[in-house]
């Protein structure tokens, strides 16, 4: 595994590749890798033997009192893994080799970016999309893999990548989850012993909420039925929205939805989703 720390090597090593007629498959990242990234290289391996990493801390995505600062970056122990499991090249740029001395904000997230995650973190998908564009950019890949457990996340960068990625297919990986259904996350590691069997409980009100969907609003409320007995999760939102646009789904919708949740635990915010069809 190469790991190059600048734009340029990147290009050079990435610009011999093509040469060679092979098609270039990536996997963004903020490091901190358990399972579910590596599931996602996984995914992108099936595309193509080919498969670029990036590890990188967005400043621009993460808004005041957040967890930058104290975000886990465990740059030996990711590059370990990621040689383990055969990634071609490693990509850990700087802010300023990344940004090129501009932190303005280039991309917008519109209005489903201010909703759910957006309406609890301000500007926060202005930003990740900001830094998804410049990866696009540096690397230039066939696919980009994400993970569906950022349910807002996907549908913001696949409709940023139609716009100005048309050449990129953008993959959807499926949730890796703990044998007890919680979906892995960098975060979880700030879940102590007792908020992690809290946390648990967030992935059986999905469940719950898939089980009872005779109608969306059936949905929504077995699944907030079940949040309200761990009163300890404090909850955000939950929402049933629709898989095409993101827009929320009332009864009467016939068609493929996704069930959002979004709930704090101890200090660690949670977020899990489930697809419902109706």
């Amino acid at each position: 595994m190469q790991r190059v720390t600048s734009i340029n090597e990147l290009n050079a090593e990435l610009d011999a590749v093509r040469e060679r007629g092979l098609e270039i498959a990536f996997v963004p990242t903020m490091g901190a890798l358990h399972e579910g990234h590596l599931s996602l290289i996984n995914e992108a391996r099936r595309h193509t033997p080919f498969v670029v990493v990036s590890i990188f801390v967005n400043p621009l995505q993460f808004g005041a009192g957040e967890d930058f600062e104290k975000y886990p970056r465990t740059i030996e122990e990711d590059t370990a893994k990621l040689e383990d499991i055969g990634v071609s090249v490693l990509f850990t740029p700087t802010v300023n080799d990344l940004y090129r001395g501009n932190m303005n904000v280039s991309e917008s997230a519109g209005h489903i970016g201010a909703l759910y995650e957006g309406a609890a973190r301000p500007d926060h998908f202005d930003g990740m999309l900001t830094v998804v564009a410049k990866l696009f950019e540096a690397v230039r890949p066939k696919y980009a893999v994400f993970g569906a457990k950022d349910a807002q996340q996907v549908f913001l960068v696949k409709q940023m990548a139609a716009q100005k990625f048309p050449e990129l297919e953008i993959v959807v990986a499926p949730t890796v989850r703990e044998a007890n259904g919680l979906a892995l996350s960098s975060r979880n590691r700030y879940l102590s012993e007792a908020d992690h069997k809290v946390a648990e409980q967030i992935s059986a009100a999905l469940r719950i909420g898939q089980a009872t969907s005779s109608t969306p609003q059936a949905a929504i409320e077995s699944a907030r039925t079940q949040m309200a007995k761990v009163p300890e999760a404090k909850l955000d939102y939950i929402a049933l929205v629709d898989a095409d646009t993101f827009e929320a789904v009332t009864d009467g919708f016939t068609g493929r939805a996704i069930l959002l949740i979004a709930a704090v635990v101890g200090e660690t915010r949670l977020i899990d989703n489930i697809e419902i069809t109706f």
